[in-house]
């Protein structure tokens, strides 16, 4: 299984309460760069069995744009799990339980999203391992043992602009 997870766009001012926050849209300029990132991504190749989002309003633009680059709207899915407060745990459940030959696009928020990569790629508990994707950054993990908890390597973290890059070439 090949996971990639990707932080959704740049998203309006925070919002002090957690409902308005859920509700927080992508900038223009969030918009474009998501735009632009995932035709980047489809240019060189890349391509996705699935697509899972977090239930919140930026994750959910971020996923529904690649999906219309993809015309793939039919492969995208919402889980709870990838919500800030979601629980891990039946993440990590739900994931062992897709087709081991998929390739699966789970978008979400820091800091969870780093923790999720954390736990996936360190086998080493002494070894500090600390992964801060940025917004609308891109990483890609090829999962080697799906159970109990998933485990695999990090094959490659993209920025921001080193996906910008890609559109021009």
């Amino acid at each position: 299984m090949e996971l990639f997870i990707l932080r959704h766009g740049e998203a309006g001012k925070k919002l002090s309460s957690l409902v308005g926050d859920h509700a927080r849209p992508l900038t223009s300029t969030g918009r474009t760069e998501v735009l632009e990132e995932a035709k980047a991504l489809k240019k060189i190749g890349i391509k996705f069995d699935l697509i899972i989002t977090s239930p919140l309003k930026r994750a959910f633009e971020t996923a529904s744009i690649v999906a219309g680059i993809y015309n793939a709207k039919n492969k995208l899915k919402v889980w709870d799990e990838l919500a800030p407060e979601g629980n891990k745990t039946d993440l990590y459940r739900k994931i062992t339980q897709l087709k081991e030959e998929n390739f699966i696009l789970l978008v979400g928020h820091e800091p969870q999203l780093g923790e999720i990569t954390k736990e996936i790629i360190h086998n080493n508990e002494t070894t500090p391992c600390n992964i801060l994707l940025k917004k609308g950054g891109l990483l890609r993990i090829n999962i080697l043992k799906r159970t109990p908890l998933p485990k695999g390597e990090l094959k490659w973290l993209l920025t921001p602009r080193i996906l910008k890059t890609l559109t021009k070439k």
